[in-house]
């Protein structure tokens, strides 16, 4: 079938690691080149950010980036886009006047207002990789979303075909928005097990116990709970990951370290080559991601598909992957992070445990090729106008 995925602000292309620029990039882009292996032909639009991107480009066998003018081509915050999806839409709309697809898929909010709008006579399945309601809840004051964006969420989730969630958790949120649990399938992230995988180079170390921080460099994430918990853990080290090392957030991370007098031990390195990640990961005695709260989490996955043991936040995503294969605790909590973390670096067979149990349920439940079947799954219920038995797809 020919499908066509809108990602309007994570470019599968991109550089990963920014402030908007993480999970949903590698999600879309893993995923489009999944379903071509599979003999689908995909398409993925995307926002032109840059004057000299050419208007397409293949990314795969199968599966073409299209970069969609629409306003600036340059890099804008993905909550100041509104102004510029109408244009968006619009020129959607023209493409798929032209060449309709068989099936879209919308990737965030603002990729589905788009779609819904533009795909005239063509079904539209969603996915949200966060929503507005949980933003808001955690974020408050802080959050930077539209006024509009939950309620738009709602008229999507409604309106779309299907809606994929990437955890149980999300499941709940959408009810609680209204939707029919059973136009809804959860159908989670994925991970490269070629890449990541126990096997493999390891980054250098020096020879003290390894604690790993990586991902955004943005507060939600946690890392400075990190932090104050590593002045729990004598002797550890913590490298930190992702992002500029000039960020705003990864300088609030090196003054809160120096204030605890852990310079020599905390090291925010800034952002990593996604070729580097997988030996970066082995290297560590432990990957720490306690998030505020996680859609669904690729950092966790990715390190249990490593083999490395993994402490995450007991939020979102995190309670379908490593619930029974890592340790959760709760967010925002250093004490009890730093408990947590001396046990598991004073204890090498349960890390071993931990490691080994962690690469099982990667290879069992992650795999980008199951995420795809699953996928085309709903695609097919979708087109045979079969939603009602969305929901035999979860779990």
């Amino acid at each position: 079938m020919k499908v066509d995925l809108i990602s309007e602000h994570a470019d599968p292309l991109a550089a990963v690691g920014g402030v908007d620029s993480g999970g949903q990039n590698v999600h879309v882009a893993a995923l489009a080149v999944a379903l071509a292996e599979r003999g689908h032909t995909v398409v993925v639009h995307t926002r032109r950010t840059c004057g000299s991107q050419p208007a397409s480009v293949t990314m795969a066998p199968g599966v073409t980036v299209e970069y969609v003018p629409a306003g600036p081509a340059a890099q804008v915050p993905k909550d100041e886009l509104p102004p510029y999806m109408p244009e968006f839409t619009e020129r959607l709309a023209d493409r798929w006047a032209a060449r309709p697809p068989d099936i879209v898929h919308a990737h965030f909010w603002m990729s589905g207002q788009a779609a819904l709008q533009a795909a005239t006579g063509v079904p539209v399945v969603q996915t949200f990789h966060a929503l507005g309601t949980v933003k808001r809840r955690w974020q408050g004051g802080a959050d930077t979303s539209p006024a509009h964006r939950i309620a738009t969420e709602r008229e999507i989730a409604k309106r779309a075909d299907a809606v994929l969630a990437t955890c149980t958790d999300e499941v709940h949120e959408l009810r609680a928005m209204g939707v029919p649990e059973q136009r809804v399938a959860v159908v989670p992230c994925g991970v490269d097990l070629t890449a990541f995988c126990p096997e493999g180079p390891v980054a250098p170390r020096t020879e003290g116990s390894l604690v790993l921080s990586i991902g955004r460099m943005v507060p939600r994430k946690g890392v400075d709970t990190v932090v104050r918990a590593m002045r729990g853990v004598p002797g550890a080290e913590l490298v930190i990951a992702g992002g500029g090392q000039d960020d705003a957030e990864a300088r609030r991370l090196r003054e809160l370290a120096g204030a605890y007098g852990m310079e020599h031990r905390v090291h925010v390195i800034g952002s990593v080559p996604r070729s580097h990640v997988p030996a970066l990961m082995r290297s560590a005695d432990v990957v720490v991601t306690v998030p505020w709260y996680e859609p669904f989490g690729m950092v966790p996955v990715e390190a249990m598909a490593c083999g490395v043991p993994v402490v995450a936040s007991a939020v979102g995503g995190h309670l379908d992957t490593v619930a029974g294969a890592g340790v959760l605790v709760p967010p925002r909590r250093p004490r009890a992070l730093a408990r947590v973390l001396r046990e598991v670096l004073g204890d090498p067979r349960r890390r071993a445990e931990l490691g080994a149990a962690g690469a099982r349920r990667a290879r069992e439940r992650y795999s980008w090729a199951r995420v795809a079947e699953r996928t085309e799954a709903v695609y097919a219920q979708v087109i045979d106008g079969k939603v009602g038995h969305l929901a035999a797809l979860g779990g």
